[in-house]
């Protein structure tokens, strides 16, 4: 591997830590926003994502849990999403890329983007409906990912999964001929 391939990895592998970070303390302030909007709504102006539903706690506890679910969820698949990334570059051999941990952690990849996707297109729906029956759900969009990039991504990832399988099979196949 080239010296510039390398330095592009590493920038890359730093970029991935400080998304990382990012997505952490996002969640963890929508954590806190949750926590503050049930017990202390007025502080909700003072906080740093300022997600306010109290008017839809107010309107139903129900629809304000499970939309605070469907965003926490998210959120926090995202952080164990780019956890699961920056594993992986701490582990994998660039000399040898082909190996069950990178597969693994590929796969588990592309689980957890499809995850996003699916959950993101549930939680776009439930709110589509919660709209229809007279329920402010502006608030919420900004929270709730593209949920097809999601899903498209998770596929796209699948496949370079399966290429890495081959890829594995045929370094095996080729270290047992030499």
């Amino acid at each position: 591997m080239s010296k510039q391939s390398n330095i592009v990895f590493k920038i890359l592998s730093i970029l991935t830590w400080i998304i990382f970070v990012g997505l952490c303390i996002e969640a963890g302030g929508l954590l806190v926003n949750f926590f503050i909007s049930i017990f202390k709504p007025e502080w909700i102006e003072n906080l740093y994502q300022k997600l306010d539903l109290t008017a839809l706690y107010n309107q139903s506890k129900g629809v304000f849990f499970t939309s605070y679910s469907f965003i926490l969820s998210i959120a926090l698949l995202k952080v164990i999403l780019f956890y699961m990334i920056i594993k992986l570059t701490y582990k994998i051999n660039l000399e040898k890329p082909f190996s069950a941990f990178v597969l693994k952690q590929i796969s588990h990849i592309s689980y957890y983007t499809f995850s996003i996707g699916i959950l993101s297109y549930i939680g776009q729906q439930f709110n589509k409906n919660l709209m229809h029956k007279g329920f402010d759900t502006n608030y919420i969009h900004p929270f709730l990912p593209d949920s097809q990039a999601f899903i498209l991504m998770s596929g796209i990832i699948y496949i370079i999964a399966v290429i890495f399988a081959k890829g594995i099979e045929l370094q095996n196949e080729n270290e047992l001929t030499i």
